[in-house]
């Protein structure tokens, strides 16, 4: 390669205005690229860009913008000619439908009408790379880039190479997504369904399969048992409804995969889900998805569990992708609570090889034969978490799955709560990452702790309420652990609020020592709304930071109330404007990591014990501790500094 693959990308053109054309036109032109988004008809062209004007302003009216819509909208522009919207752009990216035929005749019209140097992707999410690239003239151009629908709210892309893709071309694709804050995952081995749909089908089919062999009673058993008992957002006949049942069975038949009967006798019938009214679940004449948490007793979960953790370890074996990046993709693009790989360790995969060894012996199928990675980590005794190491390596309490961590030069441990696709919610693994990460680092590295979450839309929404169906009560302690370590932390803690701060967030926000917040944030502690109360110290905190009459009209009530009154109140130390809340949070960091740490340490063990404690004794507390500190060499530096005029330089 001439080297031109690795250019710059300025202009992007998007080949078809549908539902996947016209959000990833969105997504560029909200990133700040020139768009031109493409299609055959002028008909289609404009009910594509009325789409993405309408999507733009809802955006706009959420504060979701950072300048005006119509900015945005002038950096789109439309047409049906392919070599005006290609012939200037420095990457083009195809989302016409899954054709292998009708793809590879667009490419080599592109190819034609670009210079070598544009960089070419397909958003196909089901063919291989190579085969669409098979009779191009210069393959090494074109990569994958499987955006998620909607584009404009789905936070994963799968970045494929194809056999011979340039590796500059995948790191330029890559390197794009990151720019439109999109997460990229590399798809290393072109396969077929790439990560995601490799996974996630297990979990539609299964089901399905079972329901054919008559060992389900019924579509609302499975449905149910998947989401009451194993935490899933939706059920797997739900989630094929929502799909679309027809591009499930499309998708299957296009590799020659079989397809359960179920499936296929509704597709026969039209029947193809919430689309045209009715597939497993009747949306015109009946009740629509209606399964209760009781119906899923008795339906075998591992079975379709272990499926897709035996397809997770494929794609490990082969080199597709490593546990890392499939669980990320799951959590991102298949809307998992946990990623598979995560979940395999946790049910342990000897278990899932067991299950998939006996279907595979009593089928023959080949959905069910055991992948040889698994085969290979059951044998070295790597079988989950219980053994110490699975997918992952468990022999120092596991990778941080959760939450990100970093020690700065000035000693500042910057916590970030990383689920952002569900508002920042805590999860038990999380809590625990929290909790292990307090009591493991060495606090004499640290000067203070900041604390907050991922995106701008959450510092964090609460306790994952998914999970509240599948935890024993043991499990859902696990928040008043985590938040007691928070608040008995030796060095001060600080919590950096923008968006929602609810529930068990809210609880953690209420164990830190300093809480700092956007003026547009909501606090509030609405687990009343689920019939339940704060269970990590909320009440208890919030009635001596507001007194008893505050305390129980937010607790009854369930209401969020604005910074502003959480300053008011006395919850917050301030609220201040987006654009001054990175400048006034450095500023309080910079006088605590600057300060005495000794002092600082004390003052924090004083003010905390001497709540619990009668006036009297608290004040001798204080007063033995001021006698304590007042030996030590940075009271000594504090003096020397104010007798000559000077800052400080503490130790």
């Amino acid at each position: 390669m001439d080297g031109t693959m690795g250019r710059e990308i300025d202009t992007v053109a998007v080949l078809g205005a549908g539902s996947m054309g016209h959000g990833i036109a969105e997504v560029s032109a909200i990133a700040g690229y020139d768009v031109f988004l493409r299609d055959i008809e002028e008909s289609y062209v404009e009910d594509g860009y009325e789409q993405l004007k309408w999507s733009v302003g809802k955006l706009a009216e959420k504060g979701q913008l950072d300048e005006d819509p119509e900015d945005v909208l002038e950096r789109v522009r439309t047409t049906t000619d392919l070599a005006e919207a290609v012939g200037d752009a420095d990457l083009v990216v195809e989302a016409i439908p899954e054709d292998l035929e009708m793809k590879r005749g667009l490419f080599a019209d592109v190819e034609a009408a670009t210079d070598e140097g544009t960089i070419l992707a397909t958003n196909t999410s089901s063919l291989r790379v190579t085969d669409i690239a098979a009779e191009t003239d210069h393959p090494e151009r074109l990569c994958g880039m499987h955006f998620f629908n909607p584009p404009v709210k789905m936070d994963l892309v799968e970045v494929v190479s194809g056999e011979e893709t340039d590796e500059e071309v995948v790191d330029t694709a890559y390197a794009f997504v990151e720019s439109l804050d999109k997460t990229p995952v590399l798809v290393r081995k072109d396969i077929p369904e790439f990560v995601v749909n490799n996974v996630l089908v297990p979990f539609m089919e299964e089901p399905g399969w079972m329901l054919d062999a008559g060992d389900a009673d019924g579509v609302r058993q499975a449905d149910a048992a998947m989401v009451y008992r194993r935490g899933y957002p939706m059920g797997p006949f739900e989630l094929a409804d929502f799909g679309g049942l027809d591009i499930f069975v499309h998708t299957r038949d296009q590799w020659d995969e079989p397809v359960p009967e179920c499936y296929r006798s509704l597709v026969d019938a039209d029947d193809l889900g919430r689309k045209t009214g009715e597939g497993f679940y009747d949306y015109e004449d009946g009740a629509g998805v209606n399964y209760e948490p009781g119906d899923g007793e008795g339906f075998d979960t591992l079975r379709v569990e272990a499926r897709m953790v035996n397809e997770a370890a494929r794609l490990v074996g082969q080199g597709v992708a490593d546990p890392e990046d499939i669980d990320i993709a799951m959590r991102l693009g298949g809307g998992l609570p946990e990623g598979t790989c995560r979940t395999g360790d946790k049910l342990g995969l000897d278990r899932v090889l067991e299950k998939v060894e006996s279907l595979y012996e009593e089928t023959g199928a080949e959905r069910y034969e055991p992948a040889d990675y698994l085969v290979e980590l059951v044998e070295n005794g790597h079988t989950g978490e219980d053994a110490g190491r699975g997918f992952y390596d468990y022999a120092d309490g596991g990778p941080y799955h959760y939450i990100e961590h970093e020690i700065d030069e000035d000693g500042v441990l910057r916590v970030v709560f990383d689920r952002e696709e569900r508002l920042n919610a805590l999860s038990d693994d999380m809590l625990n990452e929290i909790d292990r990460l307090l009591k493991r680092v060495d606090t004499d590295e640290v000067t203070c702790v900041t604390f907050e979450g991922a995106g701008d839309r959450a510092f964090s929404a609460g306790a994952d309420i998914t999970g509240f169906t599948t935890a024993d009560a043991t499990d859902l302690m696990a928040v008043e652990d985590a938040v007691e370590t928070i608040y008995d932390f030796e060095r001060p803690t600080i919590a950096k609020i923008d968006g929602l701060c609810l529930g068990g967030g809210f609880e953690i926000t209420m164990a830190c020592d300093i809480r700092l917040a956007t003026e547009s944030s909501r606090l509030g502690s609405p687990e009343i709304n689920l019939g339940l109360i704060p269970g990590g110290g909320g009440t208890q905190r919030l009635v001596r930071l507001v007194g008893e009459a505050r305390t129980k009209e937010l607790v009854f009530r369930g209401e969020q109330i604005s910074a502003e009154k959480a300053v008011d109140w006395g919850i917050l130390n301030r609220a201040v404007p987006e654009e001054e809340f990175e400048e006034t949070v450095e500023a309080f960091v910079s006088d605590i990591a600057d300060g005495p740490q000794t002092a600082l340490k004390v003052a924090k063990q004083v003010i905390n014990e001497g709540q619990d404690a009668s006036l009297k004794t608290a004040i001798a507390m204080e007063s033995q501790a001021f006698g304590l500190l007042s030996t030590t060499d940075d009271m000594l530096e504090g003096v020397e500094a104010f007798t000559h005029d000077r800052d400080p330089d503490f130790e």
